[in-house]
């Protein structure tokens, strides 16, 4: 394979042009964006969850949507609209709310991220990438009993798959996290600590690797929404954007939920629907700060030290592809931030942001040739793009070598 075109070029595009342009392939990546990064990956959780990768869809999900659906202040939102693909996603994903599903589905997450944590370190080790990386370690928060049951029945799934995880009290997640008010927000039953996950900025390091990307000869075209696709007889020969016909020899779709309408463009069903994350980047206000990332259940929260600032990010909303920031969202991420971490941030510039997570039902990206073409798709990856993104890449990238 002498030519692959990579469209989208958030974490997951930009990882998988990066890899095959180690490999020795001719690669163009290209977006409709100004610039990398600028869409989903801009300014998500910034959690590297190698070990914490359960799928959405899962039993205690399903019993626990009814009163998710039905609270004004729920941190899971289901608009229903007249989408049929929004229908197909929503009876897929109940379809998917079993406990054998969770467990394979767990096994596989868990080594797609033990792919990214070791492929990730590769490149490290052989680039000079400044993107506010840090093992910090990660603190789950659990605000009852019922939620710390159900992960110690995670962690002992998990352990059997090779994590490093244990169960501790509430007052060793003082110990853990001194910087936490753990009476705020309803007190704490106990939690769950992953001594070696990490954090990082996914715009910063969708910037390290387009620029790495150019070093090894491939090019990056920005401000080009790719149309459609030229096709002669099952293959593609060429992506139309709005300024040019990029020829390859295989294309890779990796544009998150805009995947969506290229890969119906050849005839293609993705089941793949967008949930609305939201977050806001608070400065610190002073040297107290967060040495450990954390992730609040009863929230639905993360909380995520990046460098200067906290990156905070919540809340899931199941409601289309718009990109509407509600200011009572940012008004209660930001009072979990005063509560949860009182004096720490200066709340006067909270940054808000928000972004579409291309969510398959069960929590499973798609990574595959489409039938015996050159096209090959790497989506679906939902909240857990930034940390599958790079072994994700590596697995498309073997796929198309292989084609050849």
């Amino acid at each position: 394979m002498k030519s692959v075109c990579v469209v989208g070029a958030g974490i997951v595009g930009c990882a998988t042009a990066y890899q095959l342009a180690r490999l020795g392939v001719d690669v163009v990546l290209v977006d409709e964006g100004a610039g990398p990064g600028l869409q989903t990956s801009f300014a998500n959780g910034a959690q590297l969850s190698y070990s914490y990768v359960e799928p959405f869809a899962s039993p205690s999900t399903l019993s626990a949507l009814p009163a998710m659906l039905l609270s004004r202040d729920s941190p899971v939102k289901f608009r229903l609209r007249a989408d049929w693909r929004q229908w197909d996603w929503g009876l897929r994903f109940l379809a998917a709310c079993r406990a054998s599903r969770v467990r394979e589905g767990t096994a596989r997450l868990l080594a797609l991220a033990s792919l990214s944590r070791v492929t990730l370190e590769r490149w490290m080790r052989d680039e000079a990438w400044q993107f506010s990386f840090a093992r910090n370690g990660k603190l789950v928060l659990c605000p009852d009993t019922a939620s710390l049951k159900h992960q110690e029945a995670q962690v002992a799934l998990q352990a059997k798959l090779g994590c490093r995880q244990e169960i501790l009290t509430p007052d060793e997640c003082r110990r853990t996290e001194p910087a936490l008010d753990l009476d705020a927000l309803g007190g704490c039953a106990g939690g769950v600590w992953t001594p070696d996950e990490c954090v990082a900025d996914p715009y910063l390091l969708c910037r390290e690797l387009v620029h790495s990307l150019a070093a090894l000869g491939g090019r990056a075209v920005f401000g080009e929404r790719v149309q459609s696709f030229v096709r002669e007889g099952s293959r593609l020969v060429a992506a139309v954007t709005s300024r040019e016909e990029i020829r390859a020899d295989a294309f890779v779709l990796a544009a998150g939920p805009q995947s969506v309408r290229l890969a119906a463009d050849v005839g293609v069903h993705l089941p793949i629907y967008p949930i609305r994350g939201f977050s806001i980047t608070l400065p610190f206000a002073n040297r107290r700060r967060p040495c450990v990332s954390v992730t609040h259940l009863g929230r639905k929260t993360v909380f995520a030290p990046l460098g200067d600032a906290l990156r905070v990010a919540a809340m899931a909303e199941i409601d289309g592809y718009g990109l509407a920031v509600p200011a009572a969202r940012v008004a209660a991420m930001s009072a979990s931030v005063a509560a949860l971490y009182p004096n720490v941030c200066d709340p006067s510039t909270p940054r808000p942001w928000a972004g579409l997570r291309p969510s398959t039902p069960d929590s499973l990206p798609i990574v595959e040739r489409i039938r015996d073409s050159n096209l090959f798709v790497n989506v679906g990856h939902g909240s857990l793009g930034l940390t599958l993104a790079v072994g994700t890449a590596a697995r498309v990238a073997d796929l198309v070598l292989g084609a050849a």
